[in-house]
């Protein structure tokens, strides 16, 4: 029991500290634009994949990493309306 307790502990200590990890609480779209925003963030982190990027788009590099930081803001669109 006292793993189970500790297991859970950690993985709720890594949800408080990382904010991607989710939780059960964590909508679709929450979920999808962490992901969304790790990969931009991937990409603007690995030069060579920028680089590549910017080849296949025909657009300077520096035009391609603002690309990424611009759909870094609302990655999967707006947040859909809840309903009560």
């Amino acid at each position: 029991m006292a793993d189970k307790l500790r297991t859970q502990q950690q993985l709720e200590s890594l949800q408080n500290k990382y904010i991607g990890t989710g939780h059960a609480d964590t909508t679709k779209h929450e979920w999808t634009s962490n992901i969304a925003r790790d990969s931009y963030a991937s990409y603007q982190g690995h030069p060579p994949l920028l680089h590549y990027m910017s080849i296949g788009m025909g657009v300077p590099t520096e035009r391609v990493r603002m690309m990424c930081m611009e759909k870094m803001v609302l990655p999967v669109g707006p947040a859909p309306v809840v309903e009560d």
